[in-house]
């Protein structure tokens, strides 16, 4: 039987797996699935249509699963799909999607959410990411995997932030990051590449090097930056490279910051 204190409310609706633990004076609604292993601490609030992933651990005062903060909401049928092994601590809350934002707010697996953060409707969250203390991402935001955001910084709506890029703490971003980007200043900035973790994850040399050259020639190479990119685009052989090209071609509702 799933380890449920006796002063956990859990409404009979709810889907608990067996091995799941839900700890003192958690609520879990009527549409909520929790998967193998998940454990919620205390005083945990699970709700909406909301299912949690295999080994997710959700730490005490999170609100998981609640309506959107959006105006536009008016009680549609929207989800909120987290994945596996993610650790949410202290007072983070992830809001359901909205009708006009495709319904599904969706986190993926491996992340760590730290104290306070926030996770707004319709937002995706890749793999492996680590959002810091306190920040808040707006709606409609996709976050690719191995992202770090730094503590009090905010993602405008809409916005998309690369894979493996990183924003320094306190840091306000308004516009697209490319992939491997490193983002910081209070008014986000493009200041240059995650080197620090394009090393840790073994990244060839050769293609560091490579991706210092496509930096430069984005920065200051002739034409304007999709021109430069779409240059770019046919004369490397780097797939690293070739990933911040197509994230910059690709469909946006936002501008991008540029390198300095």
């Amino acid at each position: 039987m799933s380890k449920i204190h006796p002063s956990a409310v859990i409404d009979a609706g709810a889907q608990v797996d067996p091995t799941a633990t839900v700890g003192p004076f958690c609520c879990v609604g009527p549409n909520v699935t929790l998967g193998p292993g998940v454990e919620l601490k205390s005083h945990v609030v699970v709700t909406g249509q909301t299912a949690i992933g295999e080994g997710t651990v959700i730490f005490p005062f999170a609100v998981i699963g609640e309506i959107p903060q959006d105006l536009k909401f008016k009680g549609e049928a929207t989800e909120l799909i987290v994945g596996k092994r993610n650790r949410i601590r202290e007072h983070v809350t992830m809001n359901c999607g909205t009708e006009g934002g495709g319904g599904v707010t969706r986190v993926g697996d491996n992340n760590l959410f730290m104290a306070g953060c926030h996770i707004a409707h319709d937002a995706t969250i890749g793999n492996n990411c680590v959002i810091v203390n306190s920040v808040a991402i707006a709606g409609h935001c996709i976050i690719e995997d191995d992202v770090i955001v730094g503590g009090l910084s905010g993602v405008h709506q809409f916005v998309r932030i690369g894979r493996g890029a990183i924003i320094g703490a306190v840091t306000m971003v308004t516009n697209d990051v490319i992939p491997y980007g490193l983002v910081q200043a209070p008014r986000g900035e493009l200041d240059g590449l995650n080197l620090v973790g394009l090393k840790r994850r073994g990244v060839a040399r050769a293609d560091i090097t490579a991706l210092r050259a496509a930096f430069q020639m984005l920065a200051q190479g002739e034409g304007t930056f999709h021109d430069r990119a779409r240059r770019l685009k046919e004369e490397t052989t780097s797939d690293y490279v070739l990933e911040i090209v197509d994230f910059i071609l690709a469909d946006s509702d936002r501008h991008f910051l540029t390198p300095g």
